[in-house]
Formats: C-alpha cells, sequence, structure tokens
C-alpha cells in the first residue's frame, strides 16, 4: 500500500442528507455505522442498532471509547415515552479525599501538597466504568433482540480484523505515548506502533472479552474474572478500585431535563452531566434574540458566545453529582432572564470558564445516532474521557480503563472534590428535540466543552436557520475557550475574525478538528433522515 498523509483540516466534499425507510444510523466511522444497519436488519429496532454501533466502535474507533468507560442515552420511544440512561461508575469506596492525596504524595516525594491535582493517568484516574451495564440495560428495557445478538458485528471486526480510517489512524498515535504497560502496548500497539492509514488489524483480545459478555452477561464485568482483572490492573497501578465497587454499580434510568427553544423543545442530560449548560445558553440566546441576526452576521456569534459564557460560568460552578450538591435551576426561563441582562455590544472579558483541575476541556467521545420506522430515536453517547484513557489496560482483557477520574479535584472546599462512590462532572451529554409535533431528532455533538457550544449551534442552524440536517453540521462552528479566547474555524468569512475583534474578543483561528464531532438522525411524521461530522471519517447510513 503506498504511504499518503490525508489532510484532515480539509473536508471539502459535498454531502447530503441521507433518508432511509426503515432506519437511519449516523456515526463516526463507517463499518460501525454499518454495524449498526446490519442490526436494524436483523429485526432489532433503533436501541438495539445504538448497542451494536456503539460495541462496533469499541472495535473500529477504539481510540475514544471502551467497554472501561462509561455511556449515556437519550431517547424517544415509539410509544412516545421521552427519557434518559445515566451508566458512569464514581469513585471507589476507598478513595478518600485524604487516601488519595497521601497516595498521590506517597508517590511523587517532590509533589507540592498545597497545589495537588489528580493524575491523568495511572490507577488514581479510574472511576467504575458503566459501559457494559449500560449496553446490558438499554437491551433489556428497550431491544427486541439478544446481547449476544448485537454484540456480533463489533466481536467479528475485533476478531476478524478491519482497516483502519484516517482520523482514527491519527487518533491512534497517541497510544504509543500513552501505553506503557506490556498489557496495554500487546493488547493496541503492533509491533510498538500505532496502525497506519487502511492498516489491517485485529484486537483478538477485546473480541474474546466481547464472546465472554455475550455469553454471560455484563455481571462478567463487575464480579467475574473481567472485574478481577480491572482490580488488580488498578491497584497495581496504585489505585483504589476493588471488585466490590464493581459490582456495586449500577446504571440509572432517569428523567431528562429540558427548555423550549423558538419553539423546539430540547431535552439535555441532568448533572453530574453538562446539560444544564446548553439549556441555560439556548434560553440566554432567546431572551436576547441571538438567532435573529442575520446567519453570516457578527453579531450572530457574538450574541450566541456571550449566553454560552454565561452559562459556563453558572455550570462549571453548580454543576457535580446531585447526590453531594444541590444545584439551583440553571435551566429555567427565569435564570437566564436575569444573567441576559449582562450581555451588551462587546465582550465580557470579566469571565471565566472550566472547573478547576477538571481538565475536560479537549477530550475523546464517540456519539451515535439512530432512528427506525417504528418511532423510535435514539442518541446514544459513549468515552473513556481523554483518548485512551488511563493508559491500563486491564490484564489479558484489551479492555483499556478509562480517566474520568482525572476531572475530580483534590480542594476541599472543591464542590467536584473526590469522594468515596461520587461521580465526577461529567462532559458527556446526548442530545434530543421535538422540533414540532411529530417531528424528533436525536442529536450530539462530541469533544468535552465543546459539546455544549455544538448543541446549541446545531439546534440553532436548524430552528433559527431552517437548515437541512447536513448542512446544520457542515457550517462553520465557534467556541469559546478556557483562557478566554473565542475560537473560529477557517471556514469562517475573514472578515468575521476581524469583526468580532472589533466587538472585544479575542479571536483565534484552529484546526476543524476542535470543533467536535456531530450526528443526528431524525423522524419526522415517519420520514427517517440523518446527517454526519464531515470532520470525522464517519457515515450516515439509511436502508
Amino acid at each position: 500500500m503506498d504511504e499518503f498523509e490525508p489532510d484532515l483540516d480539509a473536508f471539502g466534499s459535498r454531502r447530503s442528507t441521507v433518508y432511509g425507510q426503515k432506519g437511519v444510523v449516523s456515526t463516526s466511522q463507517p463499518l460501525a455505522a454499518q454495524a449498526g444497519i446490519e442490526t436494524l436488519q436483523s429485526g432489532g429496532n433503533a436501541f438495539d442498532a445504538a448497542v451494536a454501533t456503539a460495541a462496533a466502535l469499541n472495535v473500529v474507533e477504539p481510540t475514544s471509547t471502551g467497554l472501561g468507560g462509561d455511556v449515556f442515552a437519550l431517547y424517544r420511544t415509539a410509544a412516545g415515552d421521552v427519557g434518559a440512561m445515566r451508566s458512569c461508575g464514581g469513585a471507589p469506596a476507598a478513595a478518600t479525599l485524604e487516601n488519595v492525596r497521601s497516595a498521590i504524595l506517597e508517590e511523587d516525594s517532590d509533589a507540592d501538597p498545597d497545589n495537588l491535582e489528580m493524575p491523568q493517568t495511572g490507577g488514581h484516574a479510574v472511576t467504575v466504568p458503566g459501559t457494559a451495564r449500560g449496553w446490558e440495560l438499554t437491551i433489556e428495557e428497550f431491544g427486541t433482540l439478544s446481547l449476544s445478538d448485537v454484540l456480533s458485528p463489533a466481536i467479528r471486526y475485533a476478531i476478524d480484523g478491519y482497516p483502519v480510517s484516517e482520523v482514527v489512524a491519527e487518533q491512534w498515535e497517541h497510544g504509543e505515548e500513552i501505553f506503557e504497560t506490556p498489557h496495554a502496548r500487546d493488547a493496541f500497539l503492533f509491533d510498538g506502533k500505532a496502525p497506519s492509514v487502511g492498516q489491517y488489524v485485529t484486537l483478538p483480545k477485546l473480541g474474546r472479552s466481547m464472546q465472554k459478555i455475550a455469553a454471560h452477561g455484563a455481571d462478567i464485568v463487575y464480579e467475574g474474572e473481567i472485574a478481577e482483572a480491572i482490580a488488580a490492573e488498578v491497584q497495581a497501578a496504585g489505585g483504589f478500585l476493588t471488585v466490590e465497587d464493581l459490582r456495586s454499580f449500577e446504571p440509572e434510568l432517569l428523567d431528562p431535563v429540558s427548555t423550549t427553544y423558538n419553539g423546539a423543545t430540547v431535552y439535555e442530560l441532568p448533572p453530574n452531566n453538562q446539560g444544564l449548560i446548553a439549556l441555560e445558553a439556548l434560553n440566554i440566546a432567546e431572551e436576547i434574540g441571538a438567532g435573529e441576526h442575520p446567519y453570516d452576521s457578527p453579531e450572530r456569534v457574538h450574541a450566541f458566545a456571550e449566553a454560552m459564557k454565561l452559562a459556563f460560568v453558572d455550570g462549571h460552578h453548580y454543576i457535580t453529582d446531585p447526590a453531594y450538591e444541590e444545584i439551583p435551576p440553571l435551566g429555567s426561563k427565569s435564570w437566564a432572564k436575569e444573567r441576559a441582562s449582562e450581555i451588551g455590544e462587546t465582550a465580557n472579558n470579566d469571565v471565566s470558564i472550566g472547573v478547576p483541575d477538571a481538565n475536560a476541556e479537549d477530550a475523546d467521545t464517540v456519539l451515535l445516532t439512530v432512528a427506525d420506522d417504528e418511532g423510535n430515536v435514539v442518541s446514544y453517547i459513549n468515552s473513556r474521557f481523554a483518548g485512551f484513557g488511563s493508559g491500563l489496560v486491564a490484564g489479558e482483557t484489551g479492555i483499556a480503563l478509562q480517566n474520568r477520574g482525572w476531572s475530580f479535584s483534590l480542594s476541599e472546599e472543591h464542590p467536584n472534590k473526590i469522594e468515596p462512590g461520587k461521580k465526577p462532572f461529567h462532559t458527556l451529554i446526548p442530545g434530543l428535540v421535538e422540533l414540532e409535533d411529530g417531528d424528533w431528532a436525536a442529536f450530539g455533538v462530541m469533544g468535552g466543552f465543546m459539546q455544549p457550544q455544538g448543541h446549541v449551534q446545531v439546534v440553532s442552524n436548524i430552528v433559527d436557520y431552517e437548515m437541512p440536517l447536513q448542512a446544520a453540521l457542515d457550517a462553520p462552528r465557534w467556541r469559546y475557550r478556557e483562557d478566554g479566547q473565542l475560537a473560529l474555524e477557517p471556514q469562517f468569512d475573514d472578515n468575521i475574525a476581524a469583526k468580532l475583534a472589533r466587538k472585544e474578543h479575542a479571536v483565534q483561528i484552529l484546526a476543524p478538528r476542535m470543533f467536535g464531532g456531530a450526528q443526528i438522525t431524525r423522524n419526522n411524521d415517519g420520514i427517517l433522515s440523518g446527517a454526519t461530522e464531515p470532520r470525522k471519517d464517519g457515515n450516515a447510513q439509511g436502508y
């Protein structure tokens, strides 16, 4: 095969919105989308297809998701029920603030006790993974096939192999740096190297673990041999996770939070996730008429960005595990009305965003959306947090473990401080919107703090500017950064940056890969459609 370097910042080819008769799947890797379509063709519904696609992404995009991470969902069922699933674990029972601080100081004698931070990698960064039980709950509650059925495409890819796609190949290079243990390097590197574009690879250890889950259910991950391997790997790296921590984990079905935006109803996940940030930003934007400005105007970007800033300030101050802290009504219209009064004609640069020590501005995630002809629409999001996560792979399982614990604070005063069993501030937010009566879309935009900003832009593109689905995802994006800068994609008109600078924004241009990865599928009174992110490898596929 000839060597070549694809330009990952260019996506000039035209895509159309995809339509399907029986179902549509949208995600960031074509083979994973095919797994979802195959599942629909085998008699599964949108929920079955969501799990099949997610499992396939574990294999064909292992850089961003895995069984060692978490999973969340928003959905509208064929019966008309709107709901959410949260399947993310918390800190180990022994992970008290004192124990973690003491362990870190013991491991690093040069560390400053007054300025300790959670480590990005290693045993302390690992929280209880929610993926396997989340998949199982999805199938048991809403699916029509068995867990074994929906895992079969992913197992086939892992055992028989597949060619690596362009964006995934670039992301995989991170594994050469982060994987230090023999378990990790043997599971995900090939002669010590990440695979190149088009290289045919197999992940047999991960495939065998999926075969065990298919045969025995998710319990094998939480109280069987895989659980023992996970706990042993974390403890060998100095962490506190035990089999009992894994055994006690259960996913949740819960009510989403929602608001209306210019006639549409938008649903998000409640805390510990950052969905309230998207809702608050939409409410403020509606209050100030952000979507009334011409699309190509600096006034539009300014108004939405200023709404976003205030929502970030509030969300990142208050959002944590609600079992540990009370959270005010950030998604209410009254809250937004009060906050909107602070927005003027120039940028408010006297604000800051970011949860201290959360390290979540630029994280790696996979999102998929599915719609079927029964009326189910599902937004399903999976992540290990930062790339390959903690850098640990559990024994011979081929399962890379997440580093979501990196988001905890080691400050006694911070609401997001680490505590036993506590869930950290979580960036992952699937999205759901009822655009009009009978017109439902499942959507999302991957990527750390880009996620709520992407939600706001995609919803506005469709609701305010009546864009077709694919055009709504293709449109150039902006994002407000933790350092106070307003980032734009290169595809914006050159004059936009200059005019925003005149409004006192600190403007920077970033590569397209920094602006998230969106997916969307829609059921508009039985007309099924979908679109996919041009900044990723994936596709929307219907049948």
